[in-house]
């Protein structure tokens, strides 16, 4: 759509830039609120909502310049329903698991996650992009396959959307007047709460840390791929295929050791084979050793993000618990932007995307060491 590869990623990431700052600026706000208001499925079903309407709207996107607005609007209005529904989702967890089983639900929940979205990627590369010509009618020229996977996605978010929706106890509601001024003085608190909680505030500034290394290796690692390594652009999505299998494994099996081994230890433990991995990765050539060592990284993609949102689950105040998940969003997006701009300038300083990707293993070293100086008794 983009008129070059280079002003299409410039467009892409002002995007999403634009997305996670109002993210950031509304994340907390809003958990608040459905925490004083007992609003969290409504305005989880809300987010869904929204999402599922920008989703099956990227149809209407054609394979023209033109259409580069309605994309960039849509994908960004999007994101921003996803992230901000992640904070009430979030919240749940500690209502449908006892505090012995936290570690356990979180991970088979993020290995649903990863289980389903092969599934649905798997289901559009059969049904929709891989046949020669097009079933259902639709026409290749108009790129039609392509923009029916949006259709398809759109469906199957409302299809597993819906039980939560239905099926999980809502609290007692109140006006949304009230919900909104007691949800202002509670956002206040829960901030000063987490500045005046040394476990809480250096657990949240570790997390900016490796979750800005982390969206940084989801960002840039198929570039990577394709550029050291010479994947075309099936390779590059059957690794992500592959990731999604192996990261699903990791947070299902380490979401039943987590509950013994302690949320902050998984964490810790995941961060550092992902340091050791992700070095190797930039130091092998061959393309065997890094499917190898990719596929290792997978593994413990998955407990670090499972284990960091069951050790919010803990720290976080229960009074406060939306507005917690809020600042637990806005520390994975507040310095988004910091990675990628971080690995252009180093890939361009030293001409090499190895040494550009080597940004990433800082940040992720970066953030286990401030993690490792939280009290071992944080979860």
């Amino acid at each position: 759509m983009a008129p070059d590869p280079v002003a299409g990623t410039a467009l892409w990431a002002g995007a999403q830039t634009a997305a996670g700052l109002v993210i950031a600026l509304a994340a907390a706000p809003l958990g608040a609120v459905a925490d004083r208001g007992g609003r969290g499925r409504a305005m989880l079903a809300a987010s869904v909502c929204l999402l599922v309407g920008c989703t099956a709207a990227l149809w209407f996107v054609r394979p023209s310049p033109r259409d580069v607005p309605l994309a960039l609007w849509l994908a960004g209005a999007a994101t921003v329903a996803f992230e901000i529904g992640f904070v009430f989702y979030n919240a749940m967890l500690p209502v449908l698991a006892p505090p012995d089983r936290l570690g356990r639900v979180s991970g088979i929940g993020w290995a649903a996650g990863y289980a389903g979205g092969i599934v649905c990627l798997g289901a559009c590369l059969v049904l929709l992009i891989d046949p020669h010509p097009p079933w259902f009618g639709l026409d290749a020229r108009l790129a039609q396959p392509v923009r029916a996977t949006a259709l398809f996605a759109a469906a199957w978010i409302a299809l597993f959307a819906w039980p939560a929706l239905v099926f999980i106890p809502s609290p007692a509601r109140r006006g949304w007047g009230a919900a909104l001024r007691e949800g202002t003085n509670a956002l206040v608190l829960a901030l000063r709460d987490a500045a005046a909680d040394r476990r809480l505030r250096r657990f949240l500034l570790a997390r900016m840390l490796y979750t800005d290394g982390l969206t940084t290796l989801f960002a840039f690692g198929g570039i990577f791929a394709a550029g050291q390594f010479g994947m075309g652009a099936r390779q590059v999505l059957l690794l992500g295929i592959a990731l999604n299998v192996t990261a699903g494994i990791g947070a299902f099996g380490f979401g039943w050791a987590q509950d013994r081994l302690g949320d902050r230890v998984t964490v810790l433990a995941a961060l550092v084979a992902l340091v050791g991995l992700g070095s190797a990765v930039l130091l092998v050539r061959s393309e065997a050793w890094f499917w190898a060592l990719a596929l290792g990284l997978g593994v413990f993609v998955g407990p670090a993000q499972a284990a960091s949102r069951s050790l919010m689950a803990r720290l976080a105040p229960a009074e406060h618990r939306n507005a917690g998940f809020g600042l637990f969003a806005l520390s994975g997006r507040v310095t988004g932007f910091v990675g990628p701009a971080l690995l252009g300038a180093v890939t361009a300083a030293f001409h090499s995307q190895r040494a550009g990707m080597a940004v990433v293993v800082g940040l992720l070293a970066a953030g286990a060491a401030l993690l490792a100086t939280l009290p071992a008794t944080a979860g």
